[in-house]
């Protein structure tokens, strides 16, 4: 892992572009499991390198369980990332977080099904611990950023991750609330195991643009009534990842939670067992521990 912060980016809804970057390149990455959701924006913010990527591809034509979320960490971790923070959409389940709340979550609930959730399997068998998914020092970047331009902010949250592409029922509104859950979203799963498989410390900010469906007291969720909060938030999420470059700066600091070697102790299959190609493919990723 480099000794220099290479902060990646992962954009959602309304967040398509990073603003202000110097040295700016478009970078085409090809990965062994296909492309990418589109070219990653190389460039500099505050003297630390920047690598971006919109989630759903130019002109958001990618939907949620069509992502290549296996492609997206890839292509980061080839370019050198050493960090990935991600900002998107989602809706509450509390009243207290409305729209244009700014959560910055620490845990989740993966209800996705359609979706490939790791990069390792028969060949090569690994599993990574995601009891504490989020790296506190991004969060902490993310909660001084969102402080210092004024965003409302929660520390602290369970992301349910559904399916979609359709909102939810209320039954499914009412269940997730009862879990406990505080915002639901449809993109940080699989992500998040992802990049932990990757050794990449990750991070997400949440920002909420409707209550979902639970409230009887105002209209059920609409693309129409998102897409104005949306727009409102996107000013918003594109000054914040301004703001995290410099306070993380050019110097890395490790994660507190050890992510960047989460694999020496994960991997089941022993050498003399690893079918080769699989070893092969995986070098991508997981090169530190495979050679």
């Amino acid at each position: 892992m480099s000794d220099k912060t290479v902060l990646g980016f992962i954009g959602g809804s309304g967040i398509y572009a990073v603003d202000e970057m110097d040295d700016v390149e478009l970078k085409q990455v090809e990965t062994p499991w296909g492309k990418p959701s589109g070219p990653v924006v190389t460039g500099t913010l505050a003297g630390v390198r920047v690598l971006f990527l919109p989630r759903h591809g130019p002109g958001h034509a990618i939907p949620p369980s069509e992502v290549n979320y296996r492609a997206n960490i890839a292509a980061l971790k080839i370019l050198g990332a050493t960090d990935v923070i991600s900002v998107s959409a989602c809706g509450s389940f509390r009243e207290e977080l409305s729209p244009g709340t700014f959560v910055i979550v620490d845990q989740f609930i993966d209800r996705t099904h359609a979706r490939a959730k790791s990069f390792f399997g028969t060949g090569l068998v690994a599993h990574v611990s995601i009891a504490r998914p989020v790296c506190p020092k991004l969060a902490d970047a993310l909660e001084a950023g969102c402080r210092e331009l004024e965003i409302p902010v929660v520390r602290g949250g369970t992301y349910l991750a559904m399916e979609g592409p359709q909102f939810s029922s209320k039954a499914e509104s009412h269940l997730y609330r009862s879990w406990g859950c505080d915002v639901i979203g449809m993109t940080n799963m699989p992500e998040a195991k992802l990049a932990r498989e990757a050794e990449l410390p990750y991070a997400s900010v949440a920002m909420v643009t409707d209550y979902d469906c639970w409230r009887d007291d105002i209209a059920d969720v609409e693309v129409t009534n998102v897409l104005e909060i949306l727009q409102q938030n996107s000013q918003k999420g594109r000054a914040l990842i301004k703001s995290v470059a410099p306070k993380l700066g050019p110097d890395r600091t490790p994660s507190p939670l050890g992510i960047e070697t989460c694999l020496d102790f994960a991997l089941i299959t022993p050498p003399d067992a690893r079918d080769p190609a699989m070893v092969e493919k995986l070098k991508a990723i997981a090169g530190r521990v495979l050679g």
